[in-house]
């Protein structure tokens, strides 16, 4: 048995919506994109949503529309996908890290304002796996330090925070589409946002600086690039967000099914929900207790994928990536936490239509192989 780390849902009508827009002169810039910004926004409940080509470039836009340039410091956490603090290093700013909290695997409020300099511009949080940040402790530092808030949910699309969406707590967000997440474009996100200048800025810059108001097809006002989203892909993922509840019932059904045959392995935690939370499951991420160390945690990795089982650690730490040692010398011991998570985090096959078949595979199989590796 095979079993992949995921897997897009894609239906009839997913094919059909894409199908349609073919067969139309209408494959970038057509109805398609603007319908399915208009879901999306009424989706999350934001005023604007401005679709592009990757979760990357809406975090790149954001930094850009909010300002921050050479010399400015924007806060966020280094346990998270590569791209939250790549877009800070676009514009020349500095990525300033805050150690998570050990439960919630997010950046940790407590921590936030040590790391605030007369530089720091930005927090920028992220949503780790579909957890909601702690949104209301965020922006009561924000506010106290005139700080501009970006959410990163690129992983939580559905996510809720004390009974408010995700996506509405900063000045704007960002939720991403890659094939892995809750819904898929295939490569795709959408910017949301209240304010209509920083939609409008970055609706200009994601296509070529263009004058979004005049609508001169060859007149550009200010630096843009080519960030678009095609109607092709935004068909698909209006087709897909039209059955987002269905989605992410199967989703948390997949992660009940999990949670009921792992809960009570010794030494193997099972994803932490912060109450009052409701959590979007992006991915299913167990981790070993703290006796164990990452030469285990790969040595079980290496077992369950030679059983069939596609697995994979998640995250490797931000700040010890090749890149960000070479050029910011960070080394281990900065960010403790999150290098302890980093080290014993095991992210097991997750996606829709997993069968509990297959979620008993995997759990024979880990039950077995981590019984080989169990510390008294």
């Amino acid at each position: 048995m095979i079993i992949p780390l995921s897997s897009p849902d894609i239906n009839s009508k997913d094919r059909h919506a894409v199908l349609s827009v073919l067969k139309t002169r209408h494959l970038a810039l057509g109805p398609k994109l603007a319908e399915f910004e208009k879901r999306f926004a009424q989706y999350i409940g934001c005023k604007y949503a401005v679709a592009v080509n990757s979760g990357t470039s809406g975090l790149h836009l954001l930094i850009r529309a909010l300002g921050i340039k050479k010399g400015d410091e924007v806060i966020t956490t280094p346990f998270s996908f590569i791209a939250s603090a790549n877009c800070i290093l676009f514009e020349g700013a500095k990525p300033v890290f805050v150690d998570i909290n050990p439960w919630t695997l997010n950046i940790d409020p407590a921590k936030i304002e040590k790391a605030i300099t007369k530089r720091t511009k930005v927090i920028l949080a992220v949503d780790i796996f579909g957890q909601p940040a702690q949104w209301d402790e965020i922006l009561k530092i924000a506010k106290k330090y005139n700080l501009k808030v970006i959410e990163d949910s690129c992983e939580a699309l559905g996510a809720e925070y004390k009974g408010k969406k995700c996506g509405t707590f900063g000045d704007a967000a960002v939720f991403a589409f890659y094939p892995n997440k809750q819904i898929t474009t295939g490569e795709g996100a959408v910017i949301l946002t209240n304010n209509k200048k920083i939609a409008d800025l970055c609706r200009s810059m994601a296509n070529q600086g263009r004058d979004i108001k005049n609508g001169q097809w060859l007149e550009h006002i200010r630096l843009g690039y080519n960030y678009r989203l095609s109607d092709i892909n935004a068909a698909l993922g209006t087709s897909q967000l039209l059955r987002i509840n269905k989605i992410l019932k199967k989703r948390d059904q997949v992660a009940k099914i999990y949670n009921h045959y792992l809960s009570k392995i010794p030494d193997l935690k099972i994803p932490y929900i912060l109450p009052q939370t409701k959590i979007s499951w992006f991915v299913y991420v167990i981790r070993l207790s703290e006796k164990y160390s990452r030469r285990d945690r790969d040595a079980i990795l290496k077992k369950l994928k030679k059983a069939g089982i596609q697995c994979s650690n998640y995250f490797q730490c931000i700040h010890l990536q090749p890149f960000y040692r070479q050029v910011f010398n960070y080394c281990r011991g900065v960010f403790p936490i999150a290098e302890s998570v980093s080290d014993r985090t095991i992210a097991l096959p997750f996606y829709n239509n997993l069968t509990t078949k297959e979620i008993k595979y995997i759990v024979k199989v880990l039950k077995n192989v981590f019984r080989k590796y169990q510390k008294v």
